[in-house]
């Protein structure tokens, strides 16, 4: 069901969210604005209209920021590459059929992580040309799907090759293979977010590369079309993305010279965002330029020709495109301590503030410009005294039923989400041109018995 937002005349951009040309570095969806009255929109839409309409917690995703940063990539990589490019969009940062479409549409590509994300791809209209398949412990069934519908298998260790030798009786075609290694570099994030350093659970160790390149050289069922390597996530180092550019050529160079028609080099994503006013990420278009110039050096260095450059952004895609909404609810005073305010989400909702001590920037969607007058902690509704959204942020004075508007939520936060204290998943709408398009139901408490079985045994005395 599509809903028309009341049409507002006199709107103002919102001074966090004007640098359409580099969306990742904003704080706010590039189609934020200030109606008539000072009350917050995106895609046209009045926020806390979208609070009453649809109910909170909400995700709403705004159009133009992800077609944006869609188009951001894709004529970076044209600029700046001169060999063929694409942009696989991470799917594991926000996973829908609305966004799948949406970035399909825009020309990229997708890569998914499992059964569930790679059907959600094929059935929201991505290529299976255009698609790539990741893990570290990938199912029999996974790889079955992945090879009968003709997606790139990216393969992460031994055993994900040995059980394709098994199922390869059944393939009418040999399965498109990439090959991940660990390249061995160190960078600034949450060591929970660091994939690229020799000690992570991904990717085939550099000293392994030799002995599974020349072990593929005599598999007739496979094609070894491509390598990749990613360092980790929320960077916003460029060396690290240099020095990549090196080892991953070295790699180029070794499969080549084994015979293998490697035409692929895909180097992972990694790029951060802002969430707060103190990050500053590069562009997406210093990124590309980055990476561009060093795979275009590192290449000519050794007589290689380019290959096809591939870049899996996930987070610097979606995640100012999202805001969440929350209705805010109790309050307590703790003299000299601290206030808290508490809101009808949290964990389940957003994990990363307790899972990597993420931060965010907030305000209240019919006062975004007031005096952010008190210093205040945003808690969560579950119960865990570490599910908190905000701690010690700064905020005009709220009061009960007050809509919160907290920024630059999507990636990762419905994609982590969970069902923790049986708190039922928001729902998620899609906002452009004054209008909103519910995208993702809202659960509701009994959808959560679906899957329950009560045995017979204990089931209640009538």
């Amino acid at each position: 069901m599509v809903i028309s937002c009341e049409p507002r005349v006199g709107s103002q951009p919102l001074e966090a969210a004007r640098d359409t040309a580099s969306p990742n570095r904003n704080l706010a969806p590039v189609t934020a604005s200030l109606d008539s009255e000072g009350r917050l929109e995106v895609g046209g839409c009045r926020l806390s209209d979208l609070a009453r309409t649809y109910g909170t917690p909400l995700y709403v995703l705004d159009e133009a920021t992800l077609r944006g940063t869609c188009r951001a990539y894709r004529e970076a990589l044209q600029q700046h590459y001169p060999g063929p490019s694409l942009a696989l969009y991470a799917s594991k940062a926000n996973s829908s059929l609305a966004i799948t479409a949406l970035v399909a549409a825009e020309g990229l590509g997708l890569d998914a992580v499992s059964a569930g994300e790679l059907l959600t791809a094929l059935q929201g209209g991505m290529p299976a040309a255009r698609i790539v398949l990741h893990g570290n412990n990938k199912s029999r069934e996974e790889l079955a799907l992945a090879a009968e519908r003709g997606v790139t298998v990216v393969a992460d260790n031994w055993r994900d090759l040995e059980l394709l030798a098994e199922l390869a009786p059944g393939f009418r075609e040999p399965v498109r293979l990439m090959l991940r290694f660990t390249p061995g570099i160190e960078c600034h994030t949450h060591e929970y977010i660091r994939t690229g350093h020799l000690d992570s659970k991904f990717g085939f160790d550099p000293d392994q590369l030799d002995a599974v390149l020349r072990q593929l050289q005599d598999c007739r069922w496979a094609r070894l079309t491509g390598l990749h390597a990613h360092i980790g996530s929320q960077i916003f180092e460029l060396q690290p993305h240099r020095d990549l550019a090196g080892v991953m050529a070295d790699a180029l160079q070794l499969a080549r010279s084994l015979g293998h028609p490697v035409a692929d080099l895909n180097v992972g994503g990694g790029l951060g965002i802002r969430y707060v006013a103190s990050d500053d990420p590069p562009s997406i278009d210093a990124w590309v330029r980055t990476v561009a110039e060093a795979v275009v050096s590192a290449c000519r260095e050794r007589g290689l020709e380019l290959p096809r450059l591939l870049c899996e952004p996930g987070r610097s895609l979606v995640a100012t495109a999202g805001v969440t909404l929350y209705a805010i609810g109790s309050r307590k005073e703790i003299p000299g301590i601290r206030t808290y305010l508490s809101v009808d989400g949290g964990m389940s909702d957003n994990p990363r503030p307790i899972t990597y001590q993420s931060q965010y920037t907030a305000l209240l969607a019919d006062r975004p410009t007031a005096e952010a007058s008190e210093t205040v902690t945003v808690a969560g509704k579950h119960c865990e005294s570490g599910d908190v959204l905000l701690k010690d942020t700064q905020l005009p004075p709220a009061t009960c039923g007050d809509v919160l508007v907290v920024l630059a939520t999507g990636a990762y936060n419905a994609s982590m989400g969970s069902n923790y204290n049986r708190i039922p998943r928001p729902a998620a709408v899609l906002v452009g041109e004054a209008q909103a398009e519910l995208v993702q139901r809202r659960e509701q408490p009994e959808d959560l018995l679906r899957y329950d079985v009560l045995p017979a045994r204990l089931a209640p005395v009538a």
